[in-house]
């Protein structure tokens, strides 16, 4: 994966970039990391990247030219996504890292910052992607997280693949409480079920964890979860019914008592 970083501030990714598994990763060329600032791509002997905008208004915004000199200036791979970091884009999400870790081998990641970038800009752009509802100085922050999101992701980067599937998200639920030793800390004990070694009964416990916990700090989540569960459950139905689907049938019938005796209904 190759990711293009159009920004200002290049030296802030330093820390981000040579450090954990990210550091690793580059190492390892599973991924590389090409940090561009549009200043080197001035023509004007002050170089300037930004203006005042037309019609008035406070602040001051990204001038056009040297984005585009910038990312024109890069190599074009076949699946390549060009990411503007915007408080107006798609929230950054757990399925949208795995579409992008999947689908594209270049991201081009352009970091505005200012008031924003002139909207022309946007014809270059094939994506606009947010942290979240809330106003930053710039786009690189976002951007390192969209970095780390996705590196994450690309195999070889996590050395047990299948502690990416378990985790908060994966399935439409927040991950279930986890401790380590001590088993006794200050008062504060591990769960009896955890050091039982009856692995059944700690999956099931680890399973209705994450159903409460996801019901009290995200119904949200929560929501759309069981919605999912009762359409997969409505397919299974209509699978049986042409006869073709009762051992399926049965087992979401035992992951919806699962569920029901998680939240007390």
């Amino acid at each position: 994966m190759r990711f293009d970083i159009v920004t200002l501030f290049p030296d802030c990714f330093n820390s981000v970039l040579n450090s954990g598994l990210l550091s690793k990763a580059l190492a390892k060329q599973i991924a590389q990391v090409h940090l561009l600032n549009p200043r080197d791509f001035t023509t004007d002997k002050h170089r300037k990247v930004d203006d005042q905008p037309y019609g008035g208004g406070v602040g001051m915004l990204m001038k056009p030219e040297p984005i585009f000199t910038a990312v024109e200036s890069l190599p074009t791979l076949p699946r390549r996504e060009v990411i503007l970091m915007s408080p107006q884009g798609q929230t950054i999400n757990q399925p949208l890292l795995k579409e992008l870790a999947t689908n594209y081998d270049q991201l081009v990641v352009i970091c505005g910052h200012y008031e924003g970038v002139d909207e022309r800009v946007l014809h270059l752009v094939t994506r606009e992607v947010s942290l979240g509802d809330f106003i930053l100085t710039g786009g690189e922050i976002p951007a390192m997280a969209l970095i780390n999101g996705v590196v994450r992701l690309i195999p070889g980067t996590v050395a047990k693949t299948e502690s990416l599937t378990a985790e908060s998200f994966e399935e439409g639920l927040l991950d279930y409480p986890q401790y380590t030793r001590p088993a006794n800390f200050r008062g504060l004990k591990v769960p009896e079920v955890l050091l039982s070694g009856n692995h059944a009964a700690i999956a099931r416990w680890r399973y209705e964890q994450q159903i409460q916990k996801t019901r009290d700090r995200r119904p949200d989540l929560l929501e759309k979860w069981e919605q999912g569960e009762q359409g997969k459950q409505g397919k299974q139905g209509s699978r049986g019914s042409r006869g073709a689907g009762g051992v399926g049938k049965a087992g979401k019938a035992g992951e919806a008592g699962k569920a029901g005796e998680a939240g007390g209904e």
